[in-house]
């Protein structure tokens, strides 16, 4: 069968849709918002409230959920479309309701959630009545190597005692529960099956959030947990036990996927803001746009740019056609994170020093652009999968083309 990216007409209508949509309501509604500290917190959930309900009424609620559970029932190559235009703004993936860590964790307790668990922790958040975080990264230890984690969980008659130390919890001070991983097994075999995934109710007597991170950004939304004598249910476990760490790898797929299209959308951004600049800045003669230095640039960032869109889309097409999509996945992440900055840093550049203030979102979306090259996974981890599968291919059948998109030329 033909690999065919192109949109029905339905589905190009509905692009367009999100896109009007981002323009005639999130745009303004962020306007009216500004930095946040000019605003009183009242005012502020007020408006945001109001572009989520827009969104319903919309028909532009959950676009990665099933109609069942009240979403758009959309295929990931669908997805990318909408995504993609949703991140032009910086509340346009939260107002449609298909945010990190929200989105993957939905992903998650769709799938290995019991109809109980569903009905108590997924129907909020499709509902948009709630919030979560994913608790599974340790200060002490590697986060790119799940068989490291320390934190331990221990059955006690029909509870699970945990302690442990979490940071970088995403989400977790705005979070009505989270899906915690802890290990639960001693020398398992594989050392993969040693975690389980827990539900956790927030607040709960041993959950403690101790600070937020900060970063080179500022004040980051991700939190520091210390976890003392923390009781779980047995019924709030996620999964079989031993099976944290296949949670967390169905999570991350789909996920980093998603992260790849709202970077995708902040990288066309940052490129159409330096073809305009170049467009309108005289100097030395003729317009930037006239310099063959600035258009190496240009051309750089748009062939960077087309290359992540078609990865990220065969990537997603493999999902939606129920493939093995590991690979692709991980080669569009490392790929797309690293083009996010590269091509930032040269609209940067083009701008001057209008680029290094914080007069244009550039500055701004550079800083968030650095935690792209390890979140969900470090460059250099997902450089020795890649290049794992690809030896692994060639030692199978003496071709490396299944480990290289498997594509027909």
């Amino acid at each position: 069968m033909p690999i065919d990216f192109t949109l029905t007409p339905e589905l190009e209508a509905l692009r367009l849709r999100v896109r009007d949509f981002i323009e005639r309501v999130v745009r303004p509604g962020e306007a009216k918002i500004g930095d946040r500290d000019d605003i009183d917190r009242a005012e502020y959930v007020k408006i945001l409230i109001q572009m989520r309900q827009e969104a319903l009424s919309a028909g532009l609620w959950l676009p990665h959920m099933p109609r069942e559970w009240g979403g758009m029932g959309l295929g990931h190559v669908q997805l990318a479309m909408v995504q993609a235009e949703a991140a032009k703004a910086s509340y346009g993936p939260w107002v449609l309701n298909c945010q990190a860590p929200d989105e993957g964790n939905m992903h998650t307790l769709l799938h290995w959630a019991t109809d109980e668990q569903k009905e108590k922790y997924l129907r909020p958040l499709c509902e948009g009545r709630a919030m979560s975080c994913f608790a599974m990264t340790e200060p002490e230890v590697a986060g790119s190597d799940p068989t490291l984690i320390q934190t331990r969980a221990v059955r006690d008659g029909d509870d699970w005692v945990v302690n442990g130390h979490k940071w970088f919890i995403s989400n977790a001070r705005r979070a009505s529960f989270a899906i915690l991983i802890a290990r639960t097994e001693e020398n398992p075999d594989p050392p993969q099956a040693g975690n389980t995934g827990f539900i956790v109710d927030i607040p709960s007597e041993g959950w403690e959030r101790v600070r937020e991170v900060e970063t080179m950004h500022g004040a980051s939304g991700h939190s520091e947990i210390r976890i003392d004598n923390l009781r779980i249910p047995q019924r709030n476990m996620l999964g079989g036990r031993g099976q944290g760490h296949r949670l967390g790898q169905y999570r991350l797929g789909p996920a980093r996927l998603a992260h790849c299209m709202r970077w995708i959308s902040q990288a066309e951004t940052a490129l159409d803001m330096m073809v305009d600049r170049s467009l309108k800045r005289f100097t030395h003669g003729s317009m930037l746009a006239d310099k063959q230095g600035i258009q190496w640039m240009i051309a750089d960032s748009a062939m960077e740019l087309y290359q992540a869109k078609l990865m990220v889309l065969h990537a997603a097409y493999k999902i939606d056609k129920g493939e093995d999509f590991v690979s692709e996945v991980s080669m569009a992440k490392h790929f797309v994170a690293n083009s996010l900055g590269r091509i930032i840093d040269r609209a940067i550049q083009v701008h001057g020093a209008l680029g290094y203030s914080t007069d244009t979102p550039l500055a701004h979306m550079y800083q968030h652009a650095r935690w792209a090259r390890f979140a969900d996974g470090p460059d250099e981890v997902h450089q020795m999968r890649i290049a794992q599968r690809t030896i692994a291919a060639y030692q199978k059948d003496k071709s490396t083309r299944a480990a290289t998109g498997n594509l027909p030329v």
